[in-house]
């Protein structure tokens, strides 16, 4: 199933954020300051288990339920 890390990179962003784009770019910079480039992410990309399972990390220390 291609996109499941562009959902999850989704879902940390607009949970996080909760609709204020100062929130969405500082989240996206933390996201890249932990090694994951949410640009470089599309619906298309392919599923890779490593990338996965950092996001699943990061998702759990920004306490963000992923249900994907």
């Amino acid at each position: 199933m291609a996109g499941k890390i562009k959902k999850m990179i989704d879902t940390i962003i607009s949970t996080r954020a909760q609709g204020d784009p100062v929130l969405e770019k500082t989240i996206k910079t933390k996201l890249v300051l932990k090694g994951i480039n949410p640009d470089s992410y599309g619906p298309s990309s392919p599923d890779d288990p490593a990338v996965i399972e950092k996001l699943t990390a990061i998702a759990r220390d920004f306490n963000v339920n992923l249900k994907i």
